[in-house]
C-alpha cells in the first residue's frame, strides 16, 4: 500500500533533517527517508568546531540533537534506500526504496555527495585518523604539522593555501606536471613559501602506525622510482561524486550528476527541490546544507499552499 505524505525528505543529514523541522513545523506530515543513519557524514566527524553555537561537539552527539529537533513537530524517519522518483501528470511524485513506496506532492533530495577515493592501502584504515577530504573541517587539528595534499585542480589548491595558515608545511602531490586549478589560485600558491610541490607523483599507500598517519609511499611516473616520505596528515582532493542515481532520469542534473537549483532550492520540476551536498554549488558545509534545508522546508509549504 502506498503511503502518502505532503513532503518527502530523501537524505537526513544536516539539511534534510532542516528540511523536514521546517516543513513539519508548518503543520504538513513530513517524512525522512534515509539509506544510513542519521546524520550523514557528521557521524564520521570526530569533532565540530565550525558549526555556530557551540565551541565544539562531536558529529555524532550534533546528528543526534539535529534529530531529536527535527521530529519534535512529527516528522517521521524511515530506512530506505531510494531507487527510484516519477513525476505524474498532476504533479505527485512517487518514491520507491527497496521495500515500499511512498506518495508525496512535495519533495525535497537532501542524498549529498561522497569523496572521491584513491582506493589505496591505508585510506579506509586510516580516514579520520590522519586522512581527510575536507581543510576546512579537520585543518585545526593538523596545528603545525606536516601535511600532503594530493590533487590539482581548483580544490586541492585552494585548500592546500587554506592549510599553510595552520600547518608547518604543505606539499601539494600532482599526477601531471602542471597545475589544473584556476590560473589565480596556481599563482597564489606558487608564491606561499610554505608550499612545495611534487610533480609527476602518484601516493600508492598511506603509511600509519596503527593509529595515526606517520607518511605516504609515492611513485614517479616520470623517474619510475618509489619513495617514502613522512607526512602528518594527507588531504585528498580528486572530486566529489553526487549520490543523485535516482534523479538522473528526471532532468534536474548536470553532466557529472549535480542536481541545478535556483536559489530557492527549485529544481525544474515543480515540486522538487535539492539541498546540500547532493547540488551544484561552492561550499559544502554542514552550516550551508541547513541553510539550504531551511529554505527548501518552506518553499514546499509554500508550494503546497498554491496548490490549494
Amino acid at each position: 500500500m502506498t503511503k502518502q505524505y505532503d513532503v518527502i525528505v530523501i537524505g537526513a543529514g544536516p539539511g534534510g533533517m532542516t528540511a523536514a523541522l521546517y516543513a513539519s513545523r508548518a503543520n504538513l506530515s513530513v517524512l525522512m527517508l534515509e539509506r544510513g543513519s542519521y546524520g550523514g557524514q557528521m557521524n564520521n566527524t570526530a569533532e565540530v568546531e565550525n558549526y555556530t553555537g557551540f565551541k565544539t561537539i562531536l558529529g555524532p552527539e550534533l546528528s543526534e540533537e539535529m534529530y531529536q529537533s527535527a521530529t519534535q513537530f512529527g516528522a517521521e524517519y524511515a530506512y530506505g534506500m531510494v531507487e527510484s522518483v516519477t513525476v505524474q501528470e498532476d504533479g505527485t511524485k512517487i518514491v520507491k526504496t527497496d521495500s515500499a513506496e511512498f506518495e508525496t506532492k512535495a519533495l525535497v533530495i537532501a542524498t549529498g555527495s561522497e569523496y572521491r577515493k584513491l582506493g589505496i592501502p591505508g585510506e579506509a584504515e586510516y580516514s579520520g585518523r590522519g586522512v581527510s577530504y575536507c581543510a576546512i573541517c579537520d585543518g585545526a587539528f593538523f596545528r603545525n604539522k606536516k601535511l600532503a595534499v594530493i590533487g590539482g585542480g581548483d580544490s586541492a589548491v585552494e585548500e592546500g593555501a587554506y592549510l599553510t595558515q595552520l600547518a608547518e608545511s604543505v606539499t601539494i602531490i600532482h599526477r601531471r606536471d602542471e597545475l589544473r586549478a584556476q590560473k589565480i589560485l596556481q599563482d597564489r600558491a606558487f608564491a606561499n613559501d610554505k608550499i612545495e610541490f611534487m610533480w609527476d607523483t602518484v601516493a600508492t599507500e598511506i603509511v600509519g602506525d596503527g593509529q595515526k598517519v606517520i607518511g605516504l609511499k609515492l611513485y614517479n611516473k616520470k623517474t619510475e622510482v618509489t619513495t617514502e616520505l613522512p607526512f602528518d596528515g594527507v588531504f585528498i582532493y580528486v572530486g566529489s561524486v553526487p549520490l543523485s542515481k535516482p534523479f538522473l532520469d528526471l532532468g534536474i542534473t548536470d553532466e557529472n550528476g549535480w542536481v541545478l537549483t535556483n536559489d530557492k532550492m527549485e529544481t525544474n520540476i515543480p515540486g522538487v527541490y535539492a539541498i546540500g551536498d547532493v547540488r551544484l554549488k561552492d561550499l559544502r558545509q554542514i552550516t550551508t546544507a541547513v541553510g539550504d534545508g531551511a529554505i527548501a522546508g518552506q518553499e514546499a509549504y509554500k508550494y503546497l499552499e498554491s496548490l490549494k
